[in-house]
């Protein structure tokens, strides 16, 4: 789990834009390692662009975490949770498990650099990263998509930030996107639309580049975000409401 060149990329962009408040995390301790030289330069070159002032050499740390990072980017003190104290985790829980009572709301900003992969019981620990999230805070989430098998328990679909997020959840997505992990030389990633504002699923083939490809995806817990019953896919769920009679369904709630 780490911070590489893409993601860095993307946390600078969200600098610019969002300030969090009450306590920030990141689920796994998440590391930051450059190697100097002209990879160096690319992630100076970053900072630039977005206008940031710090030097790359203060946001690093010489054990390989990022802590550095995250508060010279302007996000301030970064907690971070992980199922052991194996990498120095201040918060030690298991993600298929509740979080305990003392964590929920508490968070204004939530970082998963490439953990959920990792847990096996998923809507668990997505359950505890909405419940842990304050309104008006973030998750960020970046894990496999395509070109990860072997890596983790799961590659994960833009159809997830769409339905449990923005339908069962009720939360705001700012960005869905498809990100090549790949070599320092740019390249514009993927945006996803919602499924459900076509009514069919998302035609993929041959729009996913080769090699591997985060699914990146920025949530907002609103005021008014609350957990839902279900999750249904986009499109099935567009099929299924005409002929439900399972009551008021989301797509009824959205048209009223």
């Amino acid at each position: 789990m780490g911070v590489d060149y893409v993601l860095f990329e993307r946390i600078c962009e969200l600098s610019g834009r969002f300030r969090p408040e009450g306590r920030r995390l990141m689920l796994g301790r998440q590391s930051f390692r450059l190697e100097g030289g002209k990879i160096e330069r690319k992630y100076a070159n970053a900072l630039k662009r977005h206008g940031i002032a710090a030097d790359v050499a203060s946001l690093q740390r010489e054990d390989g975490f990022s802590e550095a990072l995250w508060a010279g980017l302007g996000f301030g003190e970064m907690e971070s949770m992980d199922f052991s104290k194996y990498e120095g985790a201040g918060i030690v829980h298991d993600l298929n498990k509740p979080v305990p009572p003392e964590l929920l709301g508490q968070f204004g900003f939530i970082f998963d650099g490439g953990t959920l992969e990792h847990v096996f019981n998923v809507p668990q620990a997505l359950d505890n990263v909405f419940h842990m999230l304050r309104p008006g805070g973030r998750f960020v989430s970046a894990n496999g998509m395509n070109g990860w098998v072997g890596h983790g328990l799961y590659q994960f679909s833009p159809e997830l930030a769409w339905t449990y997020w923005g339908r069962t959840m009720g939360c705001k997505v700012h960005a869905c996107l498809g990100i090549k992990k790949m070599p320092l030389r740019g390249g514009e990633p993927l945006v996803f639309p919602d499924p459900a504002d076509s009514g069919k699923r998302l035609r993929l083939k041959g729009l996913i580049p080769e090699g591997r490809v985060y699914l990146y995806y920025e949530v907002e817990r609103l005021p008014t975000s609350a957990a839902g019953d279900i999750v249904l896919q986009s499109d099935y769920e567009t099929l299924w409401h005409p002929h439900t009679n399972a009551g008021e369904t989301r797509l009824d709630r959205q048209e009223s």
